[in-house]
């Protein structure tokens, strides 16, 4: 059975530590009226009787005139337009724009959030999460919580459209970057470190494969171009035959001699294409049209459309999952991670201090628009809201203040009555 009472909000509802202090305080009021009709009616017999009178009327103004106070601030007391009474929902809105300026220049200041965050241990809170949060209750149900919302929102988005959007983001940043430059650095490190050895062997080899494969085809060409007297003496499979067995010794020369004058050459060659590369206008103009033709191709888009769901598919298990995706080499680096973080002081530091000038930048760039944000609640909120939650919060206390007036009104007016007596 539900609660909530169509529109109520459960904010708006008063708390039962909140009307118990109203009934009492509201109670203790019609006891010093019905005490202060007694006394009144037996003001003849014994002189106590004075007593209790003056009590009972002092308490009775004492109450009266707190109730009218605490009642004030929020409604206007009996439903009377009483000036200067429904002080909170007369001023909401400047209750809001204060709340606003209070909030800016005590807590959204630059300085104020810096000297917050210094005492924040970001990397180390992240640290013991990462490796300690999944043994805690705490931490297994923010890591399933976190991983359902990522599977809900991984399947209600629109596969097609969340796809299209991948590959037109990843297609977008290629076109934008200049891979020429990349690629003629790339190349010159690999000379430099002499990396390029295993890519010349391998072409060798392959070169060698080639040549076996493909001897028929030097074969047809040199009988189709030689003349009638050496087809007509055999003269021409000779030929062919001297040009294969040339063709194979220098490729196995080069292959078994790292300082053969062709792959000399070679070197030389892939040099020159990686300053080619970061220096020659021409050259990158080449290799661009060959990335946007590449880019452009349909083939290109269904292997990207098959990337993408591959690790759409991933990711759902993993969300699906989360016990799987922890124990796993995923899981093993992330309790690798926060075990450095915990124990790197300075990667610590570092993520501290990118936090620190994270949050003091957020506040620096969106204080004014949570002001706004702040003032523009308050200001959206009806009168009745307002005033029922500010109720709610300091309602209980105020009531206190409501008995401790009519019980102060009553001590203060017995002093003055015995005072008087006295005299």
């Amino acid at each position: 059975m539900s609660l909530r009472t169509p529109g109520i909000r459960l904010g708006d509802i008063p708390p039962p530590a909140l009307l118990r202090m109203r009934r009492v305080a509201t109670g203790l009021l019609v006891a010093m009226a019905g005490l202060f009709l007694v006394a009144r009616f037996n003001a003849g017999g014994h002189p106590a009787w004075g007593y209790v009178q003056a009590f009972a009327e002092a308490a009775m103004v004492g109450g009266l005139a707190d109730w009218f106070a605490v009642t004030a601030l929020f409604r206007h007391p009996l439903g009377l337009p009483i000036p200067h009474t429904a002080i909170v929902p007369r001023n909401k809105d400047r209750i809001g724009d204060t709340l606003a300026v209070f909030l800016k220049d005590n807590f959204l200041i630059p300085r104020v959030v810096a000297q917050r965050m210094r005492g924040i241990d970001i990397a180390g809170a992240a640290g013991r999460w990462l490796t300690e949060g999944n043994a805690t209750a705490a931490g297994g149900r923010m890591r399933y919580g976190a991983a359902r919302l990522a599977a809900n929102i991984l399947e209600s988005l629109d596969q097609e459209r969340l796809g299209g959007m991948v590959r037109g983001a990843l297609s977008g940043q290629l076109r934008r970057l200049d891979v020429a430059p990349l690629l003629g650095q790339a190349l010159e490190a690999a000379i430099a470190d002499g990396r390029h050895g295993p890519l010349m062997d391998g072409t060798i080899r392959r070169a060698a494969r080639i040549l076996e494969s493909n001897q028929h085809l030097i074969r047809a060409m040199v009988h189709e171009r030689a003349g009638a007297v050496l087809r007509w003496t055999g003269l021409d499979e000779t030929l062919a035959n001297k040009i294969i067995d040339g063709l194979e010794k220098l490729v196995h020369a080069m292959a078994d001699d790292p300082d053969h004058p062709l792959r000399a050459k070679a070197e030389e060659g892939l040099a020159q294409l990686a300053h080619d590369l970061q220096h020659d206008p021409a050259t990158q103009a080449k290799v661009a049209r060959f990335k946007d033709e590449m880019l452009d191709n349909p083939a290109l888009g269904n292997w990207w459309q098959g990337v993408w769901e591959t690790m759409r598919a991933g990711l759902l298990r993993m969300a699906r999952d989360p016990d799987a995706m922890m124990a796993g080499r995923l899981g093993e680096a992330l309790r690798q991670l926060g075990t450095t973080l915990q124990s790197d002081p300075v990667l610590a530091a570092t993520i501290n201090r990118f936090a620190r000038r994270a949050v003091v930048g957020a506040a620096s760039d969106y204080g004014d628009a949570i002001v706004r944000l702040v003032s523009d609640t308050v200001r959206g909120w009806d009168a009745a809201t307002i005033t029922g939650r500010l109720e709610n919060a300091v309602g209980r206390d105020l009531q206190y203040i409501r008995i401790n007036g009519t019980l102060v009104g009553g001590i203060v007016g017995l002093a003055i009555h015995a005072i008087d007596g006295w005299l």
